[in-house]
């Protein structure tokens, strides 16, 4: 079986140039592919409080108690008041931190770029283990006794995805059928769109989907809190590891406040937390908060965006 990274190399070649199109309100001097701090201390922002949000989960209730503990050391870090904001889409996460709501988050692998391009989103941290393994693989899903047992299968069928601006729940899998495998969407299959990969992974489980292209880190930590049974979904593909979420902060923050804000990712003691509790259940294991540059470990993710001719263009 080929790997996604040699599929999306090869396919990325044909379509040229980079997706990346910085909106033009931003700089990029140092060619590290982030908007630049604004030269102008006036435009510079020192919110009383710090809003943060993690990236849109099937319950946000559940995550606002996770990051309950990393919170209060963030607001004991920097001195602010912080805010925990339950994003209900990808879509308004981006739409939030465009707009000056939203300083601090994490946004998933797939629209990483987009909130760096169209947002202003600084990317400095992912989630590691002690040793820096880090990375999810996307996953193609089915149930047992679907009719599916190889990815050729899902022809005339369902397929879920969660959502667009999504890396493994749309982007590499919509260039794997139709590179791959000669499956196009509407054609050869149905597309349909949960808008989470919770929510996919539920449709499957429940036997609403066929088939279903999910990230297996969200697979694993709910398979750990028991929300689904492992023998309910079985896979037919798994492709190579991708980063996970990327967290970090508006690129207007005032510089000060950036720094703490940095600092508090890399000072957090992970022991006995909750955020531990939630993230450890994966493979690998997600122990602390590693520094990370969207340049590098963001590139294979840009290589599916040219795959599919993405651009970054904001709305």
């Amino acid at each position: 079986m080929k790997t996604l990274r040699y599929l999306t190399l090869a396919t990325a070649a044909l379509v040229g140039a980079q997706a990346q199109a910085m909106d033009p309100r931003f700089t990029d001097t140092n060619g590290d592919m982030v908007a630049d701090a604004p030269k102008d201390a006036k435009q510079f922002i020192d919110p009383a409080t710090l809003v943060f949000a993690y990236t849109p989960v099937e319950d946000p209730a559940v995550y606002a108690k996770v990051w309950q503990e990393f919170i209060d050391h963030l607001a004991k870090t920097t001195g602010k008041r912080v805010q925990f904001f339950p994003v209900q889409s990808n879509a308004a996460q981006i739409e939030a931190m465009r707009a000056g709501r939203l300083h601090v988050a994490g946004f998933n692998t797939g629209s990483n770029p987009i909130a760096v391009n169209c947002a202003g989103f600084v990317p400095v941290a992912m989630m590691a283990s002690k040793d820096n393994r880090f990375g999810y693989e996307m996953e193609i899903i089915t149930y047992p006794g679907s009719g599916i047992e190889k990815v050729e299968d899902i022809k005339g069928k369902r397929m879920a995805f969660t959502s667009e601006t999504s890396n493994s729940g749309y982007k590499a899998p919509s260039a794997l059928l139709s590179k791959q495998f000669n499956l196009e969407a509407g054609k050869d299959y149905t597309p349909a769109f949960s808008g989470k990969h919770d929510n996919s992974i539920l449709g499957v489980a429940n036997k609403d989907y066929p088939a279903a292209a999910i990230a297996n880190s969200v697979k694993q930590r709910m398979e750990s809190r028991g929300t689904v049974k492992p023998d309910q979904t079985k896979v037919i593909y798994k492709s190579e590891t991708f980063p996970t979420t990327g967290y970090g902060y508006v690129y207007n923050l005032k510089p000060e406040l950036a720094a703490k804000v940095k600092e508090a990712f890399f000072t957090f003691n992970w022991e006995g937390t909750a955020l531990a509790k939630e993230f450890n259940n994966t493979s690998p294991p997600q122990e602390k908060f590693m520094p990370i540059t969207f340049k590098e470990h963001w590139q294979v993710v840009r290589d599916i965006d040219n795959a599919m001719n993405v651009k970054y263009t904001c709305k």
